[in-house]
């Protein structure tokens, strides 16, 4: 892809996007962007989520539980939910000592968490499973290096991946899923970032690298079957930073984050075309700071009908938005209270699910149902209770979207299910 074009309105509109789902401020975002929070993380196919949770404990507040002198005394711990059945249910998975809250977690399909711990110059890698009444850990070794992440859930769920950034080439490492704990599969030149699958087999992925001389940010795709070879995906620009955020292998969409219109811009493309990037105005909204998190799966070769949601934060916080390349419009609907920001998952038919923690639920899922077409007026409908969107506050994009469209989604209530009845295999929820 080398050349782009500007839906709907000039390129000098406002507007900023961040890395998917990673909560981090942007040299570029809008102050109001928050910050990062304890990691929230969804399966590949959407059966299982894991995060770290926290509870109360007496004490020294500063002892072992990664809190600062004089904070509140918490003890994290790695958290299963499961999303598949009837109802989401959560199973603590905790050990003899708290986890730091800068840990970083990853549920497989098998239903075992990853989880990755800083232990002084190394990164050290565990599975954990429920056993029982308690916590089984397998440990799978260390990778000794400063900076190392995880990446996103390798689509063929039982593989898992990291990213280690060095001074002229970055090494992909297998964690899991090879055969002698963690092992280098890949070594690209450059320092890159981010990491996007583009295949269901988890062999391509994408990366955005920055050549060791420095210049530009352009994204390449990693074959890790042919030990890291190298394609250049985005060149819009030969001076522009292109990054791929998101991508949906059916239907070959891709959601681009460039500077090429002449600052960052969120566009979209198609893999494998030869039409240009397009940066809809309508993915540019002033004052807010826009994140795409989930593409809908299974629209065979129609990237157009793929329904997208996106992360909007802004000075009143962080809301939803939803949008379809063929729509041409950013329709936006307020979160549900305690929303893990920037986390949710697609199924095939468009319904998008939102997990949630709140006062009241520990492990909940919102589901709202994206398979008819907004109308125009669909924030008129939906404060008047009309149609399938009644009680979201769906919002066309003319609106500012410097606020919520309408107050908080109604939210179910879920009960946890005990560690003893949630196996790893053939789950049954309790009725």
């Amino acid at each position: 892809m080398t050349v782009c074009a500007i839906e709907g309105g000039p390129a000098g509109a406002t507007g900023t996007t961040g890395d998917p789902g990673d909560g981090v401020p942007q040299d570029d975002d809008p102050p109001h962007t928050p910050a990062a929070r304890p990691a929230f993380t969804i399966a590949a196919d959407g059966s299982y989520a894991a995060r770290l949770a926290a509870r109360e404990v007496p004490g020294d507040p500063c002892h072992g539980t990664g809190e600062p002198p004089g904070a509140a005394a918490r003890a994290w711990f790695v958290e299963r939910w499961t999303l598949d059945g009837h109802e989401p249910y959560a199973v603590p998975l905790p050990l003899d000592q708290p986890e730091e809250p800068d840990s970083d977690v990853l549920p497989l399909t098998d239903g075992r968490v990853l989880i990755r711990r800083r232990v002084a110059d190394r990164h050290a890698f565990s599975l954990l499973y429920p056993t029982g009444p308690g916590t089984g850990e397998l440990s799978l070794g260390t990778v000794g290096c400063e900076e190392l992440t995880l990446l996103p859930p390798c689509p063929d769920g039982i593989s898992a991946y990291a990213l280690s950034p060095g001074e002229r080439s970055t090494t992909v490492w297998l964690v899991t899923g090879g055969v002698l704990g963690p092992e280098p599969v890949a070594q690209v030149p450059g320092r890159c970032t981010g990491g996007v699958w583009l295949d269901r087999a988890g062999r391509m992925l994408a990366l955005d690298r920055e050549l060791p001389g420095g210049g530009p940010v352009k994204a390449v795709a990693v074959d890790l079957g042919r030990g890291g070879a190298l394609t250049p995906l985005l060149q819009i620009g030969p001076d522009s930073d292109d990054r791929l955020l998101l991508a949906d292998p059916d239907s070959g969409l891709l959601l681009i984050r460039s500077n090429a219109p002449g600052h960052d811009r969120l566009g979209w493309g198609v893999l494998g075309s030869r039409l240009p990037v397009r940066f809809p105005e309508c993915l540019c909204p002033a004052d807010v700071a826009v994140t795409p998190f989930a593409v809908q799966p299974g629209q065979m070769l129609t990237p157009e009908d793929c329904a997208v949601a996106l992360r909007v934060d802004g000075a009143a916080g962080s809301w939803l938005g939803l949008w379809r390349p063929a729509d041409r419009r950013l329709f936006q609907v307020a979160a549900p209270e305690g929303w893990h920001a920037g986390r949710g998952v697609w199924t095939r038919d468009g319904v998008l699910r939102l997990p949630y923690t709140d006062a009241n639920v520990a492990c909940g899922v919102v589901s709202l149902d994206a398979s008819v077409e907004l109308p125009a007026d669909a924030a008129a409908d939906a404060r008047a209770g009309i149609g399938p969107w009644a009680g979201t506050g769906a919002a066309s994009g003319t609106e500012s979207g410097m606020q919520p469209s309408a107050a908080a989604v109604p939210l179910p209530v879920c009960r946890p299910v005990p560690l003893g009845q949630a196996p790893l295999v053939g789950r049954v929820v309790p009725g």
